[in-house]
């Protein structure tokens, strides 16, 4: 059977598109980061307010949420708000897309950053661990896919990103995270074909060891192995960590699936790790 598009599809892929400022790809979007108090998701916040978004965050803890708030928009001058959420809670998603659209009247981008990590082996990890990590690595983002395509679909026109990680495909951290990881990486791949032939677009970034307070913590207490249940000494082993990306890097990455220079990229798992784990 033939594809074909509708008049309003065309339009969206004309082959006259241009983009004239690089320094203001965001203008004019708004844009919802989730996990944003520090780290990674700080920096997608504050790169997507430099490039003229105006931003809506989230994340569990108030004060460091407000503490960030703070800090980005007296660097940058420009429009960031948000409220204290907990992604794992389907309510809570429900309240940060009506908190975000009472704020801006409109959303375009979700980035759904939110995350928890560990390194623990199969045969050692715990119930209350694995509850913890597919509740915020998986719940979290279906959740607010959910609540994003739902509203997209009011306006045939959205993009949504998803946090993912290399070890979604060279599963070499904790059973949990990894199996979260790819799991998220099917959920983008989903959503994409859910959206086909609408202006909706849902792609991942799946970043590499990138120093942050989050991966040092797992490093914190000495030597961890796989005998005391740990997959320290085994990512390692078969990881190159003397090159590596920065939170800048994972925040270009993401500014390019945000922006309309990814427009035809729809569905796809943007490796971001220097090739250490090719």
């Amino acid at each position: 059977m033939e594809h074909t598009f509708d008049e309003a599809a065309r339009s969206r892929f004309a082959e006259n598109f241009r983009i004239t400022d690089f320094n203001k790809m965001m203008a004019g979007k708004v844009v919802i980061v989730t996990g944003a108090s520090y780290g990674m998701g700080k920096m997608f916040a504050q790169v997507m307010v430099e490039q003229g978004a105006k931003v809506f965050v989230t994340a569990r803890g108030e004060d460091r949420l407000n503490a960030a708030i703070e800090d980005i928009r007296q660097s940058t001058g420009g429009e960031i708000t948000g409220v204290a959420a907990d992604s794992s809670k389907p309510e809570d998603c429900k309240m940060v897309f009506e908190k975000a659209l009472e704020a801006y009247g409109t959303i375009d981008v979700l980035i759904n950053n939110a995350g928890k990590g560990e390194l623990i082996t199969i045969d050692a990890v715990d119930d209350d661990t694995i509850d913890q990590v597919v509740d915020t690595n998986m719940k979290g983002p279906l959740y607010l896919c959910r609540e994003a395509v739902k509203y997209f679909l009011t306006k045939d026109e959205g993009n949504i990103i998803n946090i993912s990680s290399i070890n979604g495909v060279r599963p070499m951290c904790g059973a949990a995270y990894c199996a979260t990881k790819g799991g998220l990486n099917t959920l983008t791949k989903n959503v994409a074909i859910r959206c086909t032939g609408t202006g909706i677009r849902c792609n991942a970034v799946a970043p590499g060891h990138t120093p942050s307070p989050t991966a040092y913590a797992h490093d914190d207490g000495g030597p961890k192995t796989v005998e005391m249940g740990y997959m320290n000494d085994i990512r390692n082993a078969r990881t190159v960590r003397s090159v590596h990306p920065w939170e800048i890097d994972q925040a270009y990455a993401v500014l390019f699936l945000a922006s309309d220079m990814s427009r035809c990229i729809n569905g796809e798992v943007l490796g971001v790790d220097c090739g250490c784990y090719l």
